[in-house]
């Protein structure tokens, strides 16, 4: 099975896992290890030019020189904000409980400002909200925090009012879910990334079991670097996609932790692995 990854994404989950700093933005990245580093999923000069310029218009990315004199790219403030609470979603995997509750978004917008409407709904469904009314969506309460960034990055907060709460029926809960959540279609999406990253990990797996009494050998940095960039972004849209249900609210073949476990697994082999070629380029020696 083929994969679609576009340019626009794949800079977005570099800058994501090797352009920040734990305490800030990170340094900019030099227009030209931008390339290289895009190269090395298959992306030429042109399409990275191309999408860094769009995601500069979108205010993601804003240009900077790096200390040593190199046009470059670095995060926005915004995009920093839209990452660091990406985190928490990608990376992070506590099991879900029930007795979280939600939270509730309820929008009204004026007839003269539809386009917002469009623009609620979007969002609001790209965070993992399910649809429980008209102008009411509904998510596990631990998105409260990200809902309410969102709203105020994109100037929405005056058309949402947020509650939390806890479902007390008509309806069982777990029939609500199948209401408010397109469920097979969250499914398949994690036995479309299973399917493509569970058989890079069982490669990755074996290599180490086949090693000797040494241990396996470091990873190649630019095969980790490639089969990581590759996995975190197709992974990372899943996250939203799926909300993080409680178990008892899902069908009892959820593949949702499976394909959890599988990007934990990559994430651990290959990240730092894969830094060692992504940072290749600031050694003169290896330039």
């Amino acid at each position: 099975m083929a994969e679609q990854h576009t340019p626009r994404s794949l800079i977005v989950s570099l800058y994501g896992a090797y352009g920040r700093t734990p305490g800030g933005g990170g340094e900019p990245m030099p227009v030209a290890e931008l390339i290289r580093l895009l190269a090395a999923v298959g992306v030429d000069a042109p399409s990275v030019r191309s999408s860094v310029s769009r995601l500069k218009r979108r205010g993601l990315l804003v240009a900077a020189r790096t200390p040593e004199g190199a046009a470059g790219y670095a995060l926005s403030d915004d995009a920093q904000q839209l990452l660091n609470d990406g985190d928490r979603r990608i990376y992070e995997h506590p099991a879900p409980r029930l007795s979280e509750g939600w939270v509730l978004a309820v929008f009204s917008v004026p007839e003269s400002e539809r386009a917002k409407r469009h623009v609620l709904r979007s969002r609001l469904a790209r965070l993992g909200f399910g649809s429980a009314a008209p102008g009411v969506w509904i998510a596990p309460a631990r998105l409260y925090e990200e809902t309410r960034h969102t709203m105020e990055r994109l100037q929405l907060s005056p058309y949402v009012d947020l509650f939390r709460g806890e479902h007390l029926g008509f309806a069982a809960t777990q029939e609500a879910v199948a209401r408010w959540w397109d469920l097979t279609a969250i499914a398949k999406q994690h036995e479309q990334f299973l399917d493509l990253h569970e058989p890079v990990l069982r490669g990755w797996v074996a290599r180490e079991k086949a090693a000797g009494p040494g241990g396996p050998p470091p990873p190649d940095p630019e095969q980790a670097y490639r089969d990581y960039l590759l996995a975190l972004d197709s992974w990372r849209r899943l996250p939203y996609a799926d909300p993080g249900l409680p178990a008892e609210l899902l069908p009892a073949d959820w593949p949702g932790a499976r394909s959890a476990a599988v990007f934990a697994g990559l994430h651990e082999r290959l990240r730092d692995a894969g830094a060692e070629f992504v940072h290749r380029g600031d050694d003169p020696k290896t330039a």
